[in-house]
């Protein structure tokens, strides 16, 4: 289960209506995660070391990632993050 960061154009993030998606925020820590549902976020401030199986992700502001439906993995909030975020 792969983790997957893309950059979007503005014209995309605004198409799909990220901004109306509700904010999560997170101060520095750490803490195990499962994805029960796929998730879709824009990351708007801080930087988060996600680490599963295959390795580790770096995900920081301005990435659109997509978390996978079934994935276990820790997150290390390294800069306090704040998102947008939904679940298929």
């Amino acid at each position: 289960m792969q983790i997957r960061i893309e950059q979007l154009k503005t014209e995309d993030i605004e198409q799909r209506g990220v901004g109306s998606w509700p904010i999560w925020e997170k101060e520095v820590s750490r803490f195990d995660w499962h994805y029960d549902q796929t998730e879709e976020c824009l990351i708007l401030e801080g930087r988060v070391k996600v680490e599963t199986d295959e390795g580790e992700v770096e995900i920081k502001a301005g990435d659109f990632v997509t978390f996978p439906k079934g994935l276990s993995c820790v997150w290390n909030v390294v800069e306090p993050v704040k998102k947008h975020y939904q679940f298929l």
